[in-house]
Parts: C-alpha cells; sequence; structure tokens
C-alpha cells in the first residue's frame, strides 16, 4: 500500500512540474513556451544599426517607432537558393494582401539579412526580384554584426555557416509593435495567421498618417477584399 502512495506522490509532483514547464499544459516544446512568454510579454528589441536598400544607415527601433505601423518582419539573406525563396514568396503574398485589404498605413513588412555581405546593391536587387513595393515592403542589412547577434537571439533565429558561403538557418513570421517591441511569432505556414494578429495589433493603436505612393494625392486608409 505505502509503495501505491509513493507512486502516486511522485505522479502528483511530475504533474505538477510537467504544468509549471508546459504553461498548464499548453504548450510541450521549448519553442512554443518562448512564442508563448513573448506574446504574454512583448519584448523590446535591442539596439542595432541597419542598412536599408536605398544606401541609408538607420536606427532599427528609431525607424520601427517613427514609422508607427505594425510591422511583419523576417530574416534572410540574398544567396539563400532554398528556404529564403520560399519565405520570399509568402512574403510578396502578404504584401498582395496587405495592399487588397487597404492595411499599408497600418502593416507593413520588414525582411532582414544577417549576411554581413549584403549590401545596399544587394539589397535593391532582391527588392525588385520578389517584387517588392517600397511604400510596404523593406529590406534591410546589418551595419554593424557586431549587433547582429543579440537581434537574432531576441527574434529565436539560429544561423549557422555552411559550406560555399551558405547558411542554415530558421525561419518564422514576427509580429512588431509601432512601439519596437516584438509581440508575436508565427510559423511560415501560417501567414495568415501572422496577419490577423498584425491587423489586431494594429487595431490597438492611432491610425498613422497615410503614406501615398510618390506622386499621389493622400489618401485615407481603408480596405477590400483580399487574402494570404
Amino acid at each position: 500500500m505505502r509503495w501505491i502512495l509513493a507512486l502516486a506522490l511522485a505522479l502528483a509532483a511530475g504533474l505538477g512540474a510537467l504544468y509549471g514547464l508546459t504553461g498548464g499544459f499548453t504548450v510541450l516544446t521549448a519553442e512554443a513556451a518562448r512564442r508563448q512568454d513573448v506574446a504574454r510579454h512583448p519584448r523590446a528589441i535591442p539596439a542595432a544599426e541597419v542598412l536599408a536598400g536605398d544606401g541609408r544607415v538607420l536606427d532599427l527601433d528609431r525607424e520601427l517607432r517613427r514609422d508607427g505601423r505594425v510591422a511583419l518582419v523576417n530574416f534572410f539573406y540574398t544567396r539563400c537558393l532554398a528556404l529564403c525563396l520560399a519565405q520570399g514568396s509568402l512574403t510578396e503574398r502578404l504584401q498582395q494582401a496587405i495592399e487588397a485589404r487597404g492595411l499599408q498605413d497600418r502593416i507593413r513588412l520588414i525582411s532582414i539579412s544577417f549576411d554581413p555581405r549584403d549590401r545596399a546593391p544587394d539589397l535593391a536587387r532582391y527588392a525588385a526580384r520578389m517584387g517588392a513595393d517600397p511604400a510596404v515592403w523593406q529590406f534591410l542589412s546589418f551595419a554593424r554584426p557586431a549587433q547582429r547577434d543579440a537581434v537574432l537571439a531576441l527574434f529565436g533565429i539560429t544561423v549557422v555557416p555552411a559550406p560555399l558561403g551558405e547558411f542554415e538557418h530558421n525561419a518564422a513570421f514576427h509580429v512588431v509593435t509601432p512601439d519596437g517591441r516584438l509581440a508575436r511569432v508565427f510559423d511560415l505556414d501560417d501567414p495568415g495567421l501572422a496577419l490577423s494578429a498584425a491587423e489586431d495589433e494594429a487595431g490597438r493603436g492611432p491610425v498613422p498618417a497615410a503614406r501615398p505612393a510618390p506622386g499621389e494625392p493622400e489618401r485615407p486608409a481603408g480596405r477590400d477584399a483580399g487574402g494570404v
């Protein structure tokens, strides 16, 4: 009888520990737990200078705050021939959905290269290749490689050098608030969920000033049909 009681107590203790580690049995992996914690406690992005496709050097946090839109952020490198191309195709679909729904004054896309070889001309060529609308989708790279690791760590991006100048890396869509905080993380195969979360986040704040394309008159934000 005693061994039954001891077994029951051990089982209860184990379940209690598992409950705590998995957020009440809601997550079963470290990455899922990290994402849940990010959603509960959005994280400030570390200081980093980034290079834009037009050659400007920007402070990433200041740029996010200045713009005032929610950002869907992902990471890539221009020489990638596999995962990044798939990610780029999905991001292009997000761009189409954002424009079709009239969300371009509330939501933007940012793709950041972690490859120190990617400079402004590389970013500009890649943006053209992806069919990026610069008013919606911006391409950046780290101006100071020493700042790269802290940003990648916050976003949960692991980058490992591979043969022939390539990299092994993971990828996701990240929702960043207008005040520069990582708020949600979604798998690449969930672009619709990522956009919905960004739209929810955008609905919590004031409407940013409209950003008309060059030569176009200003217009109010609106919506139309569209989807991912």
